[in-house]
């Protein structure tokens, strides 16, 4: 028998709909496939949610590898904002020259050829995820330089969706650092710098703020090719956290490194050691327990890292190649990243690093690629000029 047709307004039984169909076996069979779309649709969605988030996962692991344990506010701070860091590896704070990207990482590199250079720099990800930095250098006559930088992240467009999967919108995450940086040489060999920084994080509903300042000094014989260099950074705190009573402190990192250039050959060779304020910087799973060798009966304790291991995790290793005035290839290498982020049983080239440069009159353009696992990499694009040059 027929079923009379109900009211057309939405949000009555599906009789409303098809008021012709008999409620019998092939209606039920009609309302499988049309829970089997619904089901299929909100797949979709949390398939791109999905994806989305792995590539928010590759794109902090530069950050996470800096840090163990997620024990730190602001990860962001320590990605890697421009092409010539990302090929050397990261923490290239040994940079000379006219560079004003260098100063950005370092302040006691700024110098004079710095003033009204300028670059932008972009990081390419999936899942429409990126981040970048633009900054330009002042000139202070005899005072010294100063640069001015903003770093950002954009994590996408993200679905807000109920806990039954209705749609309720979108959001977009965002993270920026707004900065500025002073060094001042103090003779032909020694010079100083620092710089400060604001911080904001917003995910979602949730935010945070915060700011860091960063110290330096350099020693720089260019006679004989060398320059050594101490930097503190990420010296701050956090003032408002995303939820209450769940302040982090900032990922502080002291830093040393030395680079000397081989008199005769286009070789220069940086030798990095970062995060000497915390010795032991190795993770160590929770989650694993001491097992019983089931020959002998004994206890096989749970591997610890000894202290060559800890050790090495502690320096990272910069080339960079001189090929002509025009070509410029890097290539780094971090053991610590390795060990973070490379698979325990087929590492590859996790930890590795390469870079490219093309040096022109008026500008030049760099490449970086950056290596964490066989699961994941960086591409990082830097276009960088002196605006001086443009008016001569």
């Amino acid at each position: 028998m027929r079923s009379q047709q109900l009211d057309r307004d939405e949000g009555t039984n599906i009789r409303a709909i098809l008021p012709n169909i008999i409620f019998s076996k092939e209606m039920n069979f009609v309302l499988k496939k049309l829970k089997s779309i619904k089901i299929f649709a909100f797949s979709l969605r949390y398939m791109r949610m999905k994806i989305q988030l792995l590539a928010l996962l590759l794109l902090a692991t530069s950050a996470v590898s800096a840090q163990t344990g997620g024990e730190n506010a602001f990860p962001f701070l320590d990605l890697y904002y421009s092409a010539q860091d990302a090929g050397l590896g990261g923490n290239f704070i040994t940079g000379a020259g006219d560079d004003i990207s260098m100063g950005v990482n370092n302040p006691s590199l700024l110098n004079d050829e710095m003033e009204k250079g300028a670059s932008i720099s972009q990081a390419l990800h999936a899942g429409g995820i990126n981040h970048g930095m633009v900054n330009y250098g002042f000139g202070l006559k005899d005072y010294g330089t100063m640069v001015g930088y903003i770093k950002y992240v954009n994590y996408g467009k993200f679905d807000r969706t109920a806990v039954n999967g209705v749609s309720e919108g979108t959001f977009s995450p965002f993270e920026m650092i707004a900065g500025a940086g002073f060094g001042r040489e103090l003779n032909e060999r020694l010079s100083v710098g620092a710089k400060a920084n604001i911080i904001y994080s917003q995910l979602e509903s949730y935010t945070s703020f915060g700011a860091s300042v960063d110290f330096a000094g350099t020693y720089h014989n260019e006679d004989k090719g060398f320059l050594a260099t101490v930097h503190v950074k990420n010296f701050g705190y956090q003032f408002m956290s995303y939820t209450p009573s769940n302040r982090k402190p900032l990922p502080v990192d002291f830093q040393l490194a030395a680079a000397y250039k081989l008199p005769h050959a286009p070789f220069r060779i940086t030798i990095l050691a970062h995060q000497l304020n915390k010795w032991d910087i190795t993770y160590n799973d929770p989650t694993l327990q001491p097992t019983i060798d089931p020959l002998s009966g004994d206890t096989i304790p749970v591997p610890r890292a000894g202290f060559m291991e800890k050790l090495g995790n502690h320096f990272s290793y910069q080339l960079e190649i001189n090929l002509s005035k025009t070509i410029h290839a890097r290539m780094g290498f971090d053991y610590h990243r390795r060990k973070q982020l490379g698979l325990e049983q087929r590492p590859g080239a996790a930890g590795l690093s390469f870079g490219l440069g093309l040096h022109f009159s008026k500008f030049r353009l760099d490449y970086g690629f950056l290596i964490y696992s066989q699961a994941g990499f960086n591409n990082i694009l830097t276009l960088s000029t002196n605006l001086g040059k443009w008016r001569r």
